[in-house]
């Protein structure tokens, strides 16, 4: 694919390679925000349909993104913390078991299972990376492996690494998670929407997606596939769209003890959110036209050259088969210091960001070979 840089709003100044902190916006998805803020001067237009058609439409949108078999399996949720608070709620307590988390997880995915550890005298396993470099992936992925046991009651995972793009094999993950019934959860935030993901493939039982950086949504939408095991669970919340008949509003004072259909019943309330959702439904539609896969194969496309005239001056990375192209880690010489490389990258406007011991860079289809090319020649 060629550079989309066109459909976005960015200065020719800026070298933005910072997706996975926030996605720049794309001008549709702004002109949707605009419209959706501007339907609230007319309130006597909105009609109840309003509150169910763009949250449909996202639903479906997402299913087919991750390759559900149904729009029913898809919630609408406010941040990937609300999302794990409804797993957390519904894990079948085991007392003595284990949860199985990476070192250095996003706090959304650990702080959860912090509080169930506690609550339910459970250990939290946490699987550092490797102090070593040399085939540091292929031993993180084996060391997460070899910690799931017949006590484990849950693996949560991501995709990818949120500091340093880490590849993480989740279908083999899953595989020996369910082997010894665990529970398998995965924060697709840094994933999603920019490498491919198929949910019959890595058979997660839940998958939750904050909206706002890879599938260039709005801040404060989220979107998360439930599986077979959890489809039934109790919401954090009983609002009154997740329960049946909830299109008919005059009958809403007709109390229903049954929620509506799907995954629909983990909805948060006002999911129906008449700016977010229209962005969230134009984000969507483009995602889908480019293909997460052309996007990831652009990525490393525009990438290569400099990754490889960095590692010659010193600079170490992952390696390919455990690394994605669209977030990868840059470790740095120990003769260079990361507080001047960082000055240095914001006095020439290349926006990054630093994640631990990493700088993160995380390009998307409005970058060029261009952008990295300035990036190289501030690092060396």
């Amino acid at each position: 694919m060629n550079c989309q840089k066109h459909l976005f709003d960015l200065d020719d100044n800026h070298h933005y390679l910072n997706c996975a902190f926030l996605s720049p916006l794309l001008k549709s998805v702004e002109e949707a925000g605009i419209s959706g803020a501007q339907s609230k001067k007319r309130p006597w237009e909105v009609t109840p349909n309003h509150f169910f058609e763009d949250s449909e439409r996202v639903r479906s949108l997402f299913a087919k993104l991750v390759h559900a078999d149904s729009p029913e399996s898809v919630a609408i949720l406010p941040a990937v913390s609300y999302g794990m608070g409804i797993v957390a709620k519904n894990l079948p307590a085991k007392k003595g078991g284990n949860v199985v988390v990476a070192g250095d997880q996003f706090p959304s995915n650990v702080y959860p299972w912090m509080r169930y550890c506690e609550e339910n005298n459970c250990e939290l396993k946490i699987v550092e990376a490797p102090k070593q470099f040399e085939n540091r992936g292929k031993v993180w992925n084996e060391r997460i492996l070899e910690a799931i046991d017949s006590k484990t009651e849950l693996v949560a995972m991501a995709n990818v690494h949120w500091t340093d793009g880490t590849l993480f094999n989740l279908e083999e993950i899953g595989k020996v998670a369910r082997n010894h019934g665990a529970y398998f959860v995965i924060d697709g935030t840094q994933s999603v929407g920019a490498l491919p993901f198929d949910v019959q493939k890595v058979q997660p039982d839940v998958l939750i997606c904050a909206g706002y950086k890879w599938l260039m949504g709005p801040y404060g939408t989220a979107l998360g596939y439930f599986g077979p095991r959890l489809m039934n669970g109790i919401p954090l919340e009983e609002g009154w769209i997740a329960r049946k008949n909830s299109r008919d509003f005059a009958g809403l004072v007709d109390y229903e003890k049954e929620y509506e259909s799907g995954a629909r019943r983990f909805d948060v309330g006002q999911r129906s959110n008449f700016i977010n959702m229209p962005m969230m439904v134009k984000a969507l539609q483009q995602i889908l036209e480019w293909g997460p896969a052309n996007i990831q194969t652009y990525c490393r496309q525009i990438s290569s050259d400099s990754i490889q005239k960095l590692r010659e001056h010193g600079f170490r990375f992952e390696e390919e088969q455990y690394r994605a192209g669209h977030l990868f880690g840059i470790y740095l010489p120990d003769s260079v210091s990361k507080e001047e490389i960082r000055e240095k990258l914001a006095n020439q406007n290349i926006h990054v960001s630093v994640r631990g011991s990493a700088i993160r860079v995380s390009p998307n289809v409005y970058n060029t070979r261009e952008d990295f090319k300035k990036l190289v020649e501030a690092l060396v």
